[in-house]
């Protein structure tokens, strides 16, 4: 091969080579000598030329073409074959294509243009689709005409294949846009058209695609201008800063009307390879049944905790292990007497550490087990107002579970009863120093019980004077079997008439034979047979006093003992609840307040109207009330009203104002007690107390005081008269120059072995009179001890017994007076626990009413909108509405089991098998379900209380339900008999009696036996409340009703068995 070198073939790079070197002679244009100018000037150009060039030429189409193209051949393709080939053989792939295109300037001389063309060709070993910008010109030979043309290309397929996964990408993008869970558009230009928006965002703005698409944001939605939106968007794409916004509150077309919304947003800038900003992208989600949903459970919560707040049960929430004090309302605040300042977010125990060794180790209990803990009458010590003071206390300790049932806190709930149960220790003390009185009295006293006259008590007097018989021989027997003698004679029939009756019977100087050690002796009596009655009105046995008169035909006269039991009528006390609005005066109120106020339950109240009927003269004690509340926010008085009928009452008002932003009064809440009755007995008490007070220093008896060391304190009235001396002259020289002499040693040495032992101080011994006559007494003095047994002071007295009728009137005469303060104190005590029963009673009814509008509004909520709501909605709201009924359910379960502890006990004859069948409708809905069968024995009468014995069964059978297998047809089987109470594996109070045996078996999931005593208490479950419902109280009642007919109940089981349930009651 021959390489021929020509100036116009110099340089050309690697093609310019290969066409130097290829013997061009044996193509069909010839030697190179031979070529036209026109080939040479071109081939020139084509092979210094950078851009990608080909060229076909002559008749053959003879390929050519420069380095800038040669890559477009690939690697083991065409190059460098193609060089000086016929086109046609070389590009037989897209000849078809390429060649009208060469035709077209052969032949018409016109140049073609063509962009981003796919041509596959063949390269790199296999077809590619390759991608071309191309023109074909026509090249001139020396005689003008065209003969060749001249491809000018370039290969884009990279572009092209850039292009498209661009294409693919934004496609891409809009469908994610279209198919987000999130409403999302996009807004193009100044002006926002809208390009694009999916279904969810159509959805909030209430439109349909042909109404936005294309059109700006605010032309296709007018409603939300002039909200801030505009300018929102406008510094987004003009300055490129992302926007987020929280429940943005926006106006927006809601079912054809303006509503607000709330809106969770994103505004965020698009921005273009080059920088610019050509729109923004908005991502929004619709929370607005969320907020609403919130703003319902806040405002419940408040309004929950507002009226736990005005509750007069103290209630605090502890959170942690460290029972850090999250809430803690009024009456809390008040019993530790403390402000919110003190307490809130601190430790319990550093604010009330007094209290820490009692009550401590029982919080933590309860934290660390999550088991309830309840008792009565609590004593803890504690500081407050001023000093400390031992305080008793009914509450309970329960656990705060979270939605995962984890135990993070305690509540507390506690009612203060201090002055209850000190009232009930007096009244206790005072019993036991009567009975002791009567025991150690002078005068023989004795108590017959029941129409045998059973002998229940009989003090020494009478013992020792008048039987002359030992406890062994009397107590516990009938008269007439002590005392035969006394059949014939005429007091057995006087007991009768005055158990029958209820009439005192007494007479001086009646005669009376009685078996002295075999010999029947005359006894000439003052006697006096008094009736007892207890609480009922029941007549339940006879007090005698007797005097026997030695020398005068000795008699004894019987003092008359009021030991009659006050009837309870107390009436139930209600608590009214109002909320006023302080700018516009309107009153929201219980339908109590109308009561309290006398008025008609269809009279509409305002403010002015109670303030109309305050007493005039208790106005001002409003106005300093409203003051002081100005200052502390704590609203409270006590004041007459004026009732329609012009009667006068007294009221009790309690409550808090709150205050605006602005520190300006705005709304008042409280609650308003009758305490009318409250007033009466305080002014009672008061009265009482001036006549005891009174008749204390009238006594004849002498009654003197001294601290627990023994030193005398106080002498009454009688001491003073009966010495002649005063009290400067006692206090001086002391009181045993009052004693004979010959008595003082004795006296002394007898005194103090009485303070050194705790031991009752009694002794006879002689006083001198003012006139110097010396009288025998007989003193006696008792220790008054607290509830540890400490000695706290001596309360004594010494009666002059030479006199025995100014004695015995003496006696009568403080027995009348002890009677009265034990009616009284028994009164209260009644009216409190009746007024407690109360409290608890319209406190539950105060605490279910928020719930029932927790669950109404959120079941509202559940209905507003149901295809809009979402699904962690949907949860929410049914987290609401179960916690509500499971917080409802408890508070029921609650007062049932009060009310089975306090109601009243009427024991009716009534047929069981009635029951069972109105028990077996109630459950008919749940046993077709089950289809279960519960199969009773006719079940005959029993003596109950029906209400609470139906109760009883409803519990039973409701749990055998409940508890039942899956898979298991439940059988509930209920029988009854009657058996001696003496047959009775366990032990009854009454072995001689007959019982009623009811036995309610099943065969559900059953328990293990070692739970057949701990499913009775109350709170204890022994399957989760996921498992099985309900609030752990239901056998607790069963038991207590079991209890209240001084019956027994006892439970077996076996797991995945069954259970069985025996009851006996026994026939009283």
């Amino acid at each position: 091969m021959n390489t021929t070198n020509h100036d116009f073939l110099a340089n050309g790079g690697e093609m310019g080579a290969l066409t130097r070197a290829k013997d061009w002679s044996k193509t069909s244009v010839g030697s190179v000598e031979l070529w036209p100018q026109s080939l040479r000037t071109t081939l020139g150009i084509l092979l210094n030329s950078k851009f990608p060039m080909f060229l076909f030429w002559g008749p053959d189409h003879i390929c050519f073409y420069n380095d800038a193209y040669r890559p477009s051949l690939g690697n083991d393709g065409k190059h460098p074959a193609i060089l000086g080939q016929k086109g046609a053989e070389f590009w037989p792939e897209i000849w078809d294509f390429i060649k009208p295109l060469i035709d077209q300037v052969l032949i018409k001389g016109e140049a073609t243009w063509h962009e981003d063309q796919l041509l596959p060709i063949y390269r790199n070993g296999k077809m590619e689709d390759v991608y071309w910008t191309f023109s074909y010109s026509p090249v001139n030979n020396d005689e003008g005409k065209i003969n060749g043309v001249l491809v000018i290309c370039n290969e884009t397929t990279d572009k092209v294949n850039i292009l498209k996964k661009l294409e693919n990408s934004n496609q891409r993008y809009l469908n994610n846009i279209l198919q987000t869970p999130n409403a999302m558009c996009i807004f193009r230009g100044k002006d926002h058209i809208i390009e694009i928006a999916n279904e969810l965002m159509l959805e909030i703005w209430e439109r349909k695609i042909e109404d936005v698409i294309n059109k700006p944001v605010f032309e296709a939605l007018p409603e939300a201008t002039g909200q801030g939106l505009e300018a929102i968007l406008e510094t987004v794409y003009n300055t490129g800063e992302k926007f987020t916004a929280y429940e943005l509150p926006v106006k927006l077309t809601r079912k054809g009307k303006i509503e607000n919304t709330f809106i969770n947003v994103i505004y965020e800038a698009l921005k273009e390879p080059d920088g610019t900003i050509s729109g923004i992208v908005t991502i929004a989600n619709d929370v607005t049944l969320q907020v609403i949903s919130r703003s319902a459970v806040e405002e419940s919560e408040k309004r929950f905790r507002n009226t736990v707040k005005q509750l007069p049960l103290g209630i605090a929430i502890l959170k942690g292990a460290d029972l850090i004090v999250e809430m803690a309302n009024t009456a809390y605040l008040q019993i530790v007497d403390k402000t919110e300042d003190d307490i809130l977010n601190k430790p319990v125990f550093d604010v009330v550490p007094e209290a820490k060794n009692i009550v401590h180790p029982l919080l933590s209990k309860v934290y660390e087990d999550g088991v309830p803990y309840y008792t009565d009458e609590l004593e803890v010590t504690l500081n407050r107002y001023g000093k400390q003071e031992v305080c008793y206390f009914n509450l309970v300790f329960h656990p705060l579970r979270e939605e995962n049932n984890a135990v993070t806190g305690v509540i507390i709930v506690t009612y203060e009863v201090t002055e209850a149960v000190k009232a009930r220790h007096l009244l206790s003390e005072s019993e036991k120093a009567f009975r002791k009185l009567v025991m150690e009295s002078p005068i023989a006293m004795a108590i017959f019980r029941g129409e045998n006259h059973i002998i229940e008590l009989a003090n020494n007097t009478m013992m020792n004077t008048l039987w002359h018989k030992t406890e062994e021989e009397t107590i516990g027997k009938p008269l007439l079997d002590v005392f035969p003698e006394l059949i014939d004679q005429k007091y057995p029939e006087l007991l009768d008439e005055v158990l029958i009756k209820g009439k005192i019977v007494k007479e001086n100087e009646s005669i009376a034979y009685v078996d002295i050690r075999g010999k029947l002796e005359a006894f000439y009596l003052d006697y006096q047979y008094t009736p007892l009655f207890e609480k009922e009105g029941n007549i339940s046995g006879v007090m005698v006093t007797v005097n026997n008169v030695t020398d005068k035909v000795e008699a004894r006269k019987k003092v008359e003992d009021a030991e009659q039991r006050a009837r309870l009528a107390a009436e139930i006390a209600e608590i009214a609840t109002w909320d006023l609005d302080i700018p516009s005066q309107k009153l929201i109120y219980s339908e109590n307040l109308l009561t309290v106020f006398g008025l008609d339950k269809n009279t509409e109240l305002t403010r002015l109207q109670l303030l109309s009927q305050i007493h005039p003269d208790d106005k001002i004690v409003l106005e300093k009330a409203f003051q002081q509340a100005l200052k502390t926010s704590i609203y409270k008085y006590e004041s007459r009203i004026i009732k329609p009928d012009n009667s006068i009452s007294w009221i009790r008002a309690h409550g808090k104002i709150f205050f605006d932003e602005n520190k300006e009064p705005s709304k008042m809440l409280g609650t308003v007690l009758d305490i009318t009755d409250e007033k009466n007995n305080q002014e009672v008490l008061r009265k009482k107390e001036e006549k005891f007070r009174l008749l204390a220093d009238s006594m004849p008896q002498f009654v003197w005081t001294s601290d627990a060391m023994g030193n005398l304190n106080y002498f009454n009235q009688s001491v003073y008269t009966f010495s002649g001396f005063n009290k400067t002259q006692i206090d001086k020289d002391g009181w045993l120059q009052i004693v004979h002499p010959d008595d003082r040693e004795e006296n002394v040495n007898a005194w103090m072995e009485a303070i050194k032992t705790g031991n009752d101080f009694l002794l006879e011994h002689r006083f001198r009179r003012f006139d110097g006559e010396y009288r025998w007494q007989l003193s006696r003095a008792i220790a008054q001890k607290d509830t540890k047994g400490n000695i706290q002071m001596w309360v004594g007295t010494s009666t002059d017994i030479q006199d025995q009728k100014d004695f015995t009137n003496q006696l009568e005469e403080e027995v009348h007076e002890r009677t009265a303060e034990l009616e009284l104190k028994n009164k209260d005590l009644i009216n409190m626990n009746i007024e407690l029963q109360s409290f608890v009673y319209i406190s539950s009814h105060d605490l279910q009413e928020p719930l029932r509008k927790i669950q109404t509004f959120a079941s509202r909520l559940a209905d507003l909108d149901e295809q809009n709501i979402s699904g962690i909605a949907k949860t929410y709201l049914g987290r609401i509405e179960f916690a509500a009924k499971r917080m409802q359910t408890l508070i029921q379960d609650l007062l049932t089991y009060s009310r089975t502890n306090s109601a009243e006990r009427v024991f009716v004859k009534v047929n069981l098998d009635d029951f069972v069948e109105e028990i077996e409708n109630d459950f008919s809905e749940r046993i077709e379900e089950k289809n279960a069968q519960i199969k009773f024995h006719p079940l005959g009468q029993a003596t109950v209380i029906p209400f609470q014995f139906r109760q009883l069964l409803q519990n039973l059978v409701g749990n055998a339900l409940k508890f039942s297998r899956k898979d298991v047809t439940p059988i509930i089987d209920i029988k009854a008999n009657r058996i001696k109470g003496s047959t009775i594996k366990h032990k009854v109070d009454f072995p001689d009696k007959m019982y009623y045996h009811l036995k309610i078996s099943d065969n559900g999931i059953g328990f293990e036996d070692e739970y057949k005593e701990r499913i009775f208490e109350v709170f204890k479950r022994l399957n989760t409340e996921s498992e099985f419902s309900g609030t752990g109280i239901g056998l607790a009642i069963v038991k207590k009703i079991v209890e209240n007919h001084k019956g027994i109940i006892k439970a077996s089981g076996e797991k995945d068995k069954g259970a069985t349930f025996d009851i006996y009651i026994p026939e009283l």
